[in-house]
């Protein structure tokens, strides 16, 4: 008995599935490890800025809209931020660790910069070749920049003859500053130095404004109009909860996954095998996911717990299918049985998969709020559920097939 139990085990594990198997273990841990795992703001804390433009706008566009802010948010300072479409209309910008009115102002901004003579656009945001960093003296502030040549040019072009008309700066519509021309300048002699500067009520405030302008005339304005029309955050001490929670629930669910397999079967061994194939599959599921950068979000743990708890029934069809089904006919050999299970689980499986399509279609069109992140979940669920069917079941199979029943 104990040779025929060894030889099981040895034709067990060299099954190219367990094999297979167990190098996907090892590199969804080598991933998860290195990459690590992009939690979402529920689960690490943070906010959300909902952003919609004025009008529906193309896929270049909507480019150009993402790649103005995110490069706002980094050249302001903001770490570990996330800027995304959502349907052809929003953006959805997610922030860790800062409270959404300290970047309201720089996300919810066009940034469109003009300087006018006589009401007369004289520069513009595209003239701006570069920007240097901010001066704040006390309650004042100014932002030194460098414009074209030709927009250096143009400005003397208007300017000359005109000693002491203010130059009026707009940002946004805005006026922020209106300083004199110069009689350098006056005389037509055009230079490419150029400054925006001004005053706020305290040394902060002013630290503050000098950062917002140094960072808009450095980002370049947003080809459409925006406005932010929703904000949402969650403390980082909500998001640690949430995950607590969400180890406890696991934990909680192994415990009772085990006492009803005991319960069922009478026979703890079973066990082990079942809890090693959901954590496989858990484990497969996170490594995808760093890879591709996926969120894990509540609604992607939800997705997860609802894959494995597929999982687990099914892997209990295939139990019950081995040991109890058709015990009474000995001409049925087990590979049959087997092939019985997996019809049911293949069943299950592709009416499961094609009852989350529509959710995740939805999900993906309308973006990251609302319904949309209901994405998460049916992404979770069916990635849950192909890995299971295409690795982990079948090789819990194979242990039942080579260990359970032929050392009955």
């Amino acid at each position: 008995m104990a040779r025929k139990k060894e030889k099981g085990i040895v034709s067990f594990f060299k099954e190219r599935r367990t094999i297979l198997l167990f190098a996907l273990i090892i590199g969804s841990l080598i991933c998860i490890s290195t990459l690590g795992i992009q939690q979402g703001l529920d689960l690490q804390g943070g906010s959300l800025i909902q952003i919609e433009l004025e009008k529906p706008v193309d896929a270049s566009t909507m480019n150009a809209v993402t790649n103005v802010l995110d490069k706002r948010l980094n050249i302001y300072g903001v770490k570990d931020i996330q800027v995304r479409s959502s349907g052809n209309q929003n953006v959805i910008v997610e922030i860790a660790g800062v409270k959404p009115d300290e970047v309201a102002n720089i996300v919810g901004s066009p940034g469109k910069f003009e300087a006018k003579i006589d009401n007369k656009t004289v520069l513009t945001g595209a003239d701006i070749v570069s920007v240097d960093a901010s001066i704040v003296n006390d309650v004042q502030y100014a932002v030194p920049f460098k414009v074209s040549v030709d927009g250096a040019n143009r400005f003397a072009k208007v300017a000359k003859g005109k000693a002491g008309a203010e130059v009026n700066m707009y940002l946004d519509n805005k006026l922020i500053t209106s300083p004199e021309v110069s009689a350098e300048l006056a005389g037509g002699t055009p230079s490419t130095q150029v400054q925006v500067s001004g005053s706020a009520g305290s040394k902060e405030a002013a630290q503050t404004q000098a950062k917002e302008l140094e960072t808009l005339l450095k980002s370049g304005s947003l080809p459409v109009q925006v406005k932010i029309v929703g904000i949402s955050s969650v403390s980082a001490e909500l998001g640690e909860k949430f995950t607590n929670g969400a180890l406890f629930a696991g934990l909680l669910s192994v415990l009772v996954i085990s006492f009803i397999i005991i319960i069922r079967y009478r026979n703890p061994i079973l066990v082990i095998p079942i809890i090693v194939t959901t954590l496989a599959e858990l484990i497969i599921v996170l490594g995808v996911a760093s890879i591709i950068k996926w969120n894990m979000d509540l609604s992607a743990i939800a997705g997860i717990i609802a894959s494995i708890g597929t999982g687990v029934d099914d892997q209990i069809i295939i139990t019950d299918e081995v040991l109890f089904a058709d015990n009474t006919k000995k001409t049925k050999r087990t590979s049959k049985k087997i092939e019985s299970a997996f019809f049911i689980i293949f069943a299950s499986a592709g009416t499961l998969i094609a009852a989350m399509l529509p959710l995740g279609y939805i999900g993906f069109s309308r973006g990251y709020t609302g319904i949309g992140m209901l994405s998460g979940f049916a992404f979770t669920t069916v990635l849950g559920v192909i890995i299971g069917i295409l690795f982990t079941r079948p090789v819990y199979a194979k242990f039942i097939e080579n260990i359970v029943v032929k050392n009955k």
